[in-house]
């Protein structure tokens, strides 16, 4: 095995273990019903900030000459898109349309970043890469013709007026995400000093920080709040901090720089069915058989991606 082939490899294990983590988000509202989207989001990334800041202390003087004014300026924006815009409107979309139908929706988001990669000189052809992103998006259509269908059956559920600012919601969070997703990959590409890792914690950093912004009118959502409810979400909020956001990230950033971003977006897929996953722990139920080919269209679309992106047989393989 080349070392490029090596490094792919760990590339897609690290999107995998992305995956797993960032799944657990879909759960967030359903541990903690009663907090407002914006509570629940500011309580997140304040934990996401506070441990970040506690691990990456010890390194500050060496990573503090490597970021400029527009490497700050980057963070900034990748933190909202990323992070405090995209959860926000996660947390809406599963309360309003549920963990499936939004997972749907977000789910896109392989397609939309694999998409956009193609036109990077390291993607390959459309020719090659188009069959698994259109796996992909019939995988995606399929669970979500299958969500949809069934919540119109439910005798409970919100109302049609809801589900549909939820559906929006969720579409907001796929463009979100997916803006992120790509301006981190050229971020990253500019900083090989900086580690995936430290550059998790930083940005993590600069999100606690724009979370301070939203803590009081958050607050003022729970006011008649008991003891017993704010240590339930503080356990919630440094639950999914510590495994979506500094792990989740810190393998994300893994993969973002070993693997080509027409490559990388199919790694999201692995969010969305970790999603589903869990929802059916949540649930108390097992996929229908729908849904179990939709996820192994998935997986065959990841795999098939990766093959895509192997050098033609007898070609040489260029360093990555």
């Amino acid at each position: 095995m080349t070392a490029a082939s090596s490094g792919r490899l760990w590339g897609v294990a690290s999107g995998l273990g992305a995956g797993a983590m960032w799944g657990l988000v879909f759960l967030a509202p359903k541990f903690a019903p009663e907090a407002s989207p914006l509570l629940l989001t500011a309580g997140r990334y304040l934990a996401y900030g506070l441990i970040a800041a506690v691990l990456i202390a010890p390194r500050w003087r060496r990573l503090a000459p490597l970021i400029e004014g527009r490497t700050w300026r980057a963070l900034v924006w990748l933190s909202l898109a990323g992070n405090l815009v995209y959860f926000a409107f996660v947390v809406v979309a599963v309360h309003l349309a549920g963990v499936a139908a939004s997972a749907l929706i977000v789910g896109m988001v392989p397609v939309v970043v694999a998409l956009w990669g193609l036109r990077d000189r390291s993607g390959p052809s459309l020719s090659r890469a188009a069959p698994p992103i259109v796996l992909a998006a019939l995988a995606v259509a399929l669970i979500g013709w299958r969500a949809l269908s069934q919540g119109e059956a439910g005798a409970e559920g919100p109302t049609g007026a809801q589900a549909l600012i939820g559906l929006v919601c969720a579409v907001g969070a796929l463009a979100s995400w997916s803006a992120y997703a790509v301006g981190n990959s050229r971020w990253m590409a500019r900083l090989p000093e900086v580690s995936p890792h430290d550059w998790s914690l930083l940005t993590g950093v600069v999100t606690g920080g724009l979370a301070l912004i939203l803590a009081v009118p958050a607050v003022w959502t729970a006011q008649d709040w008991s003891g017993g409810q704010w240590l339930h979400l503080a356990g919630v909020c440094l639950g999914v901090a510590l495994l979506a956001s500094i792990i989740g990230n810190a393998l994300w950033n893994q993969a973002s720089r070993r693997l080509p971003l027409s490559m990388l977006g199919q790694m999201i897929v692995f969010e969305t069915v970790f999603a589903f996953v869990y929802g059916y722990v949540w649930e108390g139920r097992g996929p229908a058989l729908v849904e179990i080919l939709a996820i192994l269209m998935m997986i065959v679309s990841v795999i098939w991606c990766v093959r895509a992106h192997a050098p033609p047989r007898g070609a040489e393989e260029p360093p990555h």
